[in-house]
């Protein structure tokens, strides 16, 4: 099995997919480094999530400065001399913006993206995990974070109609979608052994993996 094409892989998907898992579990399975996001340290989440209309500008500018600073530390390091498994996608960002800000926000907020993206690379490949809103639901209980408790669950079910739209469209990089309704990846290593063969035997721009019951 070789995966020695793909040094740079960004494993996406909306709230409770298991996106920081799986690529905690790859870049240990891959003997890789990991680049993942750090919510805890953005004071303005759990005021969003008790008023979302108040705190969704200064929430999502302080995951965009937070996620540019990341990869501008990953583009000073050697990508072709070890993995990078990472659990966030900075295409992806905008998703949230246009779900939470008001017009006038969105257009602030569009302007600084625009400036700041070009200092993103491009992954290698992107692992998008797919699962139903009542599945992300009952994974996000299911962890327990206090400022998630106060998550609306039609936003969760809004923001993974969005990924879907996104990642219909998206070809900056090729995209393998996993159907994780039937996956454990942290607790069934059969799981992530037939993860790792898929990915090994991509072909295309855009894949599908999907595990029946």
């Amino acid at each position: 099995m070789s995966l020695s094409r793909f040094r740079y892989i960004v494993i996406e998907g909306p709230i409770g997919a298991g996106k920081t898992s799986l690529a905690q579990r790859l870049a240990e399975r891959l003997e890789g480094e990991t680049l993942l996001e750090r919510p805890e340290l953005n004071p303005f989440l759990p005021k969003f999530y008790q008023e979302p209309d108040r705190y969704a500008l200064q929430n999502q500018l302080f995951f965009l400065f937070q996620r540019i600073q990341q990869l501008r530390e990953l583009k000073q390091l050697d990508l072709f001399g070890h993995i990078t498994v990472a659990d966030f996608l900075l295409d992806k960002d905008p998703l949230f913006a246009r779900l939470t800000l008001s017009a006038d926000e969105l257009h602030l907020y569009q302007q600084i993206y625009d400036t700041l993206k070009p200092q993103a690379p491009r992954p290698d490949l992107v692992v998008y995990l797919q699962a139903q809103p009542e599945t992300l639901i009952q994974r996000v209980k299911k962890r327990g974070r206090d400022y998630e408790r106060q998550m609306a669950e039609d936003y969760l079910a809004a923001l993974g109609d969005s990924y879907s739209r996104f990642f219909y469209h998206y070809v900056e990089a090729p995209v393998l979608i996993v159907n994780s309704e039937h996956l454990n990846f942290v607790d069934r290593d059969r799981d992530l052994e037939l993860l790792l063969e898929r990915i090994s035997n991509m072909r295309g721009g855009r894949e599908f993996f999907n595990v029946g019951e």
